[in-house]
């Protein structure tokens, strides 16, 4: 993003960076995830093999969470320089929003470009940025905000959970469902489930109580998570479990933009238009979550997730919530250490493949049969060790169905580098003009034989052979050459086949005679 608010071209793909529908709100109340889309994000360079911090928003419908997140987008291309707010005549821009009282945003969107950033270790981590469709407007059911909110918290690492003037009772009703999710997965590990929730109470009104920012915030929540007697059962426990379900639970209050935000129809996000207060707070908000000492990677079973392993995720998650109720915490659960596991497979069967194609890839020359067995005994150790020192969830019984599913992969994977390998021999690559030719100068010899002795009515049958097997030859060449009559070229590539292994097999015969 330039100073004038211009949003900065995809380096992966050098197209205009958007906001990609990964996830799509249907008129059946379903959702489905688009998964061309999800894996142009993260199977990007940038994402696929490294760690990944998530942050995502949800709320309410017309609340204003798409256009807080292009300060998010405005913070992340300015690398959080010092001036990282912009100019102030320029025009917010980024994930799409509007004003007025109708529904924007549908479904996910996830923007399509991952921002590299270094932590203060040197490490690098791909910050990706996910807004949310708005819950409770007239077209949305319950279990259709109840799962949008679900998928948000379950996939992200950060969560900010955006609200308007207060905390209520029934926003903290939203996080039921993750406290009885959270203590099922308590019962067989000690870290917290889900990560980073922060509470986002905009346009607070009651500065004079609580003041703006996160320690004003931290007042309120504390006392809005107070336990009392007075509450009903249900309401304590919600409070009791929440903590150990949260690595983190914070909230920050944030002052009204102002009036022309609000009442201006023209309004397009530009600063000046903006209260002065508002830009303050949403500075020091966002820095606070995105600056580098800041970061919180994404951590599933207290083992950090990679772009690719996320894919996994987003595939077990939208599955549990396609039927017509809301799944139960033990499916959600179950859910999440299938995903586990077939991540697991997929990061050893991606060991196996780069392994292997180091020694016969592509590029490699022909390797003998028996380097070739011996490469992949190695590499195939190697795939399973790696996939049996990865945390998984679901148990060793769990853990042994995938393994056996690893093995069939590899398995798969080990016939196709036999075939390809076998391709790049000398022999096999002319295997079928070797043999016809051979045939050829075995006919003619036979021919010449029979000339002497006298055979005419053999001469002619031999004649009309080694016319075929010359046809053959040349039709043979003319297939591989123009990629003509593939059919035709590979009939002959069997009866080459068909005639050596004739020959052999009266070598063989002979040979076990004179024994």
């Amino acid at each position: 993003m330039d100073k004038s608010g211009q949003l900065a071209a995809d380096p992966g793909t050098g197209s205009p960076a958007v906001a990609i529908q990964v996830i799509t709100a249907e008129n059946d109340h379903s959702f489905t995830l688009n998964e061309v889309a999800l894996e142009r994000i993260l199977l990007d360079h940038r994402v696929r093999d490294n760690k990944v911090v998530i942050l995502s928003i949800v709320g309410a419908f017309r609340k204003g969470k798409s256009f807080l997140l292009d300060f998010f987008l405005r913070y992340l291309y300015a690398r959080g320089s010092k001036n990282w707010i912009g100019d102030p005549d320029a025009s917010l821009k980024g994930f799409p929003w509007k004003g007025g009282s109708e529904r924007n945003t549908s479904g996910i969107l996830m923007w399509s470009d991952p921002f590299e950033v270094p932590l203060p270790t040197g490490e690098k981590v791909c910050v990706l940025l996910m807004d949310t469709q708005g819950a409770f407007d007239s077209d949305s059911t319950v279990k259709d905000c109840a799962t949008i909110f679900a998928l948000s918290t379950m996939i992200s690492s950060v969560q900010v959970f955006n609200l308007t003037s207060n905390i209520q009772e029934d926003d903290l009703q939203h996080l039921q469902l993750f406290t009885e999710y959270g203590r099922l997965a308590l019962e067989g590990n000690k870290a917290a489930p889900f990560q980073d929730l922060h509470f986002l109470v905009r346009d607070w009104p009651y500065p004079y109580e609580y003041e703006y920012g996160w320690k004003g915030g931290a007042k309120l929540l504390e006392k809005r998570l107070m336990i009392t007697g007075e509450q009903h059962e249900e309401l304590q426990q919600l409070r009791h479990h929440l903590h150990s379900c949260f690595s983190k639970i914070s909230c920050c209050l944030m002052p009204h933009p102002g009036l022309k935000v609000a009442t201006n129809p023209k309004f397009d996000g530009r600063l000046s238009d903006i209260a002065e207060d508002f830009k303050i707070h949403v500075q020091e908000f966002i820095s606070s979550l995105l600056s580098p000492e800041f970061l919180v990677v994404k951590r599933i079973n207290g083992s950090t997730i990679t772009g690719k392993e996320l894919i996994e995720y987003f595939k077990a998650y939208i599955k549990i919530f396609q039927g017509v109720d809301l799944p139960e915490p033990k499916s959600m659960l179950e859910a999440t250490a299938e995903a586990n596991n077939l991540a697991a497979v997929a990061n050893a069967k991606d060991l196996y493949v780069k392994q292997m194609e180091l020694k016969c890839g592509g590029g490699k020359p022909f390797l003998h049969p028996e380097a070739l067995q011996k490469e992949h005994s190695r590499c195939r150790q190697d795939s399973v060790l790696l996939f049996e020192s990865i945390k998984k969830m679901g148990g060793k019984e769990k853990s042994k169905v995938y393994l056996e599913r690893l093995e069939k992969e590899i398995a798969e994977l080990h016939r196709n580098y036999i075939s390809h390998n076998s391709s790049k021999s000398l022999y096999a690559s002319f295997q079928t003009p070797f043999i016809l030719t051979l045939l050829l100068a075995a006919l003619y010899v036979v021919l010449k034989l029979f000339e002497l002795i006298g055979f005419e009515s053999f001469i002619s049958l031999l004649n009309f052979v080694i016319f075929i097997t010359f046809a053959s030859l040349i039709t043979w060449g003319y297939s591989r050459v123009t990629g003509k009559y593939q059919g035709v070229g590979s009939a002959i590539d069997d009866v080459a086949v068909f005639i050596q292994e004739m020959v052999y097999e009266s070598g063989y015969l002979a040979n076990r005679k004179t024994q």
